[in-house]
């Protein structure tokens, strides 16, 4: 028996293919406030339209730039349904924000494949890096890179050896955006925490509704929805809640964070399930001044806490965020 829509799977891909874009998506309140309902993050902009247009002008709220991603990552799961775990996100970029009554659409494609080596009583797989570029309105508003790891049909490699690149150096210049020159921070206050000082946040926080986000996100990887596709004991939570998660810490510790303009990096270190307690700390590795305000980069990293275990580091996520 064949099963419809069953894939693609490592070697139904090759470098330069795009997938077809799945059916666009309107963001609208209502999305925004389930969102908020399942991450709980305190970014001003997001949460208070009087702020919002303040800051950036316009009488429209902004979208969080964490489902923003979240929705573009769903959307790429026409990619990744056979999934074994997200290695590594690189050099995302959010090119203007997003306002709440956009339509998105998001366009996946293959640029370089590389088997993964052969270990005993392990099935084959082999990791595909992927270009994903999200518009808004039909202008290009996110761009980014992902490296899944992606499950075999058969159990023999192809012969994949592309390059999969490296992490370009941090350069915050590279990350101003006409779209915020003019926005006005002066609204968000300033920062009182230095550069170079971990700060730890001493609120943790339970991973829950990891269906949830799943679904509102669109997203089709089989190991985040069916426990039997895991390779673990236990469903995989989908990484970017972690994420999401962790951003929602961010917006509590610089509660005069703008925006988030990018993500210079993304290290999923180890697996997430539902129920796990996580806790969150973060440093400010580089700053610089920008308009009223200022573009930083925040390395974020998040532990989980579990039973007769010692806390473990799942999380490593360097954002670069604007603000006050």
């Amino acid at each position: 028996m064949t099963t419809e829509n069953d894939g693609p799977y490592y070697e139904d891909m090759e470098p330069g293919m795009v997938f077809p874009s799945p059916p666009a998506l309107l963001v609208d309140s209502g999305m925004a406030s389930t969102y908020q309902t399942i991450v709980g993050e305190s970014l001003p902009l997001v949460l208070d339209s009087r702020i919002s247009e303040s800051v950036t002008g316009s009488p429209n709220r902004i979208l969080s730039p964490g489902l923003l991603l979240h929705l573009s990552i769903g959307a790429s799961t026409v990619a990744t349904k056979k999934v074994v775990a997200n290695l590594f996100y690189r050099d995302v970029r959010i090119l203007r924000p997003v306002f709440l009554g956009e339509t998105l659409q998001t366009t996946t494609e293959v640029v370089a494949m590389q088997d993964s080596t052969p270990k005993e009583n392990r099935s084959p797989r082999g990791k595909v890096l992927l270009k994903i570029s999200t518009k808004a309105n039909d202008e290009l508003v996110l761009s980014y890179y992902r490296c899944p790891l992606v499950r075999l049909r058969g159990d023999a490699l192809p012969g994949h050896h592309g390059d999969l690149g490296e992490t370009p150096d941090l350069n915050l210049a590279s990350y101003e955006q006409n779209s915020y020159e003019n926005w006005d921070l002066s609204h968000l206050g300033k920062n009182r925490i230095n550069a170079n000082r971990v700060v730890k946040d001493p609120l943790k926080d339970v991973v829950d509704q990891a269906l949830g986000l799943v679904r509102l996100t669109q997203n089709m990887a089989a190991i985040h929805r069916d426990s039997t596709a895991s390779p673990y004991p236990h469903r995989l939570v989908y990484g970017g809640h972690t994420v999401a998660l962790a951003q929602a810490s961010l917006s509590r510790i610089f509660p005069n964070t703008a925006t988030i303009l990018g993500w210079h990096t993304c290290d999923h270190t180890g697996p997430v399930f539902e129920g796990d307690l996580l806790s969150f700390e973060h440093e400010i590795i580089n700053d610089k001044e920008y308009g009223n305000g200022q573009i930083r980069a925040v390395r974020s990293r998040v532990y989980v806490h579990r039973e007769d275990e010692a806390p473990k580091e799942v999380l490593d996520w360097i954002s670069i965020s604007l603000t006050g």
